[in-house]
């Protein structure tokens, strides 16, 4: 994929087919390092130990659909480009938690994208799920909880056309203060 955004995209969308409730996305940069931590964990029905190891392989899906599955391996391929690595973790009826690492400096390294229209995408068409995004670039930080915006706005959803502009307006402001010195 052109963008870690996409692959997050995926995954996140896995983690929707898992029938969760909840789903986390952490992006973690530590500059000096050169280093980005991608995590997304969700609470859904989690996979057996063969399943995790399965799904590395793109010829192994659950879906009855297609009878490949990409999502982990491009994800995988990325990270491991830069010399970095994919981890897995996963239990049946807890939910899964996929963490990639890479190295920012590296030739190869994706560009993150857009992150924005990712988390606006995941947040307007799964209402039913509550979405926790997480941006932290050294020791700065912001983070985008549905659950406390649901509280806020009671019965008005988020895809609400005002509500949905406040929360892209709101994750490219705090992005871009990251980034400022």
């Amino acid at each position: 994929m052109r963008e870690l955004s996409l692959n997050v995209l995926d995954i996140a969308q896995n983690s929707v087919s898992a029938n969760a409730s909840l789903i986390e996305i952490e992006l973690s940069e530590n500059t000096s390092d050169k280093e980005l931590l991608i995590s997304v964990s969700d609470n859904g029905k989690g996979m057996t130990p063969e399943q995790v190891e399965n799904v590395r392989d793109p010829f192994f899906t659950t879906r009855t659909t297609r009878k490949v599955g990409m999502g982990i391996p491009l994800f995988r391929f990325a990270a491991e480009m830069t010399g970095g690595r994919l981890e897995i973790e996963s239990e049946v009826g807890v939910g899964t938690r996929v963490r990639a690492y890479f190295k920012t400096d590296h030739l190869d390294f994706t560009p993150v994208g857009d992150m924005t229209s990712t988390m606006i995408s995941l947040i307007t068409m799964n209402l039913h799920i509550d979405f926790v995004y997480k941006r932290k670039l050294d020791d700065k930080q912001f983070t985008v909880d549905t659950r406390q915006l649901k509280e806020i706005l009671g019965d008005v959803p988020l895809n609400e056309q005002s509500i949905a502009m406040w929360i892209q307006q709101y994750i490219n402001e705090n992005s871009k203060q990251l980034t400022e010195v």
